[in-house]
């Protein structure tokens, strides 16, 4: 079993950062994949980014490459997106997400994910 708490979201002006946070923790040793998706209200969840394992590999939604980056500290158990230039279209709840895989991939699928945090809210005003 995998709990995730997200923190760091807030009210932010358009082209300001946020920098969200993951901490996971684990009832098992384990390999976990981890991804950021959101919800804006009255859409479907996206993804946003994703990280593999060991860091190495990484995927990005179109619509936030070159200002969002996730990074990740497996010995404190920790994932990261740090968010620049934000856009009022940012505006959502920023899910954080554990995928049980072996390989050292990175997934963008919902489906990919066994387990999720509870959501930050994050607002971006125009």
């Amino acid at each position: 079993q995998v709990q995730l708490a997200e923190s760091g979201g807030g009210l932010v002006q358009a082209g300001g950062s946020l920098r969200l946070s993951c901490a996971a923790s684990r009832s098992r040793p384990g390999r976990y994949a981890m991804g950021w998706f959101r919800q804006a209200p009255g859409k479907e969840r996206e993804f946003v980014v994703a990280i593999s394992w060991s860091g190495g590999s990484t995927r990005y939604a179109d619509s936030v490459k070159g200002r969002f980056t996730i990074s990740r500290d497996n010995a404190a158990n920790m994932v990261y997106l740090q968010m620049n230039s934000l856009k009022p279209e940012d505006t959502a709840v920023y899910y954080c997400a554990a995928a049980v895989k072996s390989d050292y991939r990175a997934y963008e699928t919902i489906k990919d994910y066994n387990y999720w945090g509870q959501g930050t809210q994050v607002t971006v005003s125009s």
